[in-house]
C-alpha cells in the first residue's frame, strides 16, 4: 500500500467512503462527517503524503491558491493506485465515493478528471478547479461520473469563479454535477451535509 491509512469495516451494500482530509489534517478528520453521510459505510481514510511545513497535504502548491499542477497529476495518480490496491486488499465492493474537504476535495477532483477508471463519484466540500482546463491528461469522456460540490459564497480560499470553471469542465465532458452553495466561508455546514447525504442516497 502506497499511503498510510485507516480502514474501518462496514456493512455489505453500503458504499465505501474514501475520506480525504484538508491541509494539516489526518485520517480521523472526516470520520464524523462520514457517519452522518452514510452510517453503515466502510471507511478508507489515507493520509496526505506531502508535508508543507509539517502540515500534511495531498500535493504541493507554489503559493496560497496556486497549485503545482505537475504534482497534482502525480498525486492524483498515486491516490488512484492506492485505491486499486485497497480494493484488492480489503475486498471492497464496487461502489466507492470520495468525500473530501479543501485540499482533500481538490485531489479527489483531480482524480475524477484523470482516473475515471478508478473514481467516478465524489462529494467535494470547499473545492476548486484542480487542473488547467487545457490539460491533455483529463479524460475526454466523463459520462457516468457523479460529483457533488458544496462551496461558501464567502470562501476566499476556494473562489467561486474557480469552482464554477470546474463545474463547467465536468459538465462539458458529460459528468453529472450537483452544486450546493451556502452563505459561509471555507467550511462544511450542516445544510451541506444534508444536501450531500441526499445526493449520496440518490443513486
Amino acid at each position: 500500500m502506497t499511503l498510510d491509512h485507516k480502514f474501518v469495516a462496514g456493512e455489505d451494500g453500503a458504499p465505501v467512503l474514501l475520506l480525504l482530509h484538508g491541509t494539516g489534517g489526518g485520517p480521523d478528520d472526516l470520520i464524523g462527517l462520514a457517519r452522518l453521510l452514510s452510517p453503515a459505510s466502510p471507511l478508507l481514510a489515507p493520509a496526505g503524503p506531502v508535508s508543507e511545513h509539517g502540515a500534511a497535504r495531498w500535493f504541493r502548491r507554489l503559493a496560497e491558491g496556486v497549485f503545482d499542477y505537475d504534482d497534482v497529476a502525480v498525486r492524483a495518480n498515486q491516490l488512484a493506485d492506492f485505491v486499486l490496491a485497497a480494493r484488492e486488499r480489503y475486498e471492497l465492493p464496487q461502489r466507492l465515493v470520495a468525500v473530501g474537504f479543501s485540499n482533500g476535495a481538490n485531489v479527489a477532483g483531480a482524480t475524477l478528471l484523470l482516473r475515471p477508471d478508478v473514481l467516478r463519484e465524489a462529494a467535494l466540500f470547499s473545492s476548486m478547479l484542480p487542473l488547467p482546463e487545457t490539460s491533455e491528461a483529463i479524460a475526454e469522456d466523463l459520462s457516468g461520473t457523479r460529483a457533488f460540490l458544496s462551496n461558501g459564497l464567502q470562501d476566499g480560499m476556494a473562489p467561486l469563479d474557480s469552482t464554477e470553471r470546474f463545474v463547467d469542465l465536468l459538465r462539458a465532458r458529460s459528468a453529472e454535477v450537483t452544486s450546493h452553495r451556502h452563505p459561509g466561508g471555507h467550511q462544511i455546514t450542516m445544510a451541506a451535509v444534508q444536501a450531500a447525504k441526499d445526493w449520496l442516497a440518490g443513486v
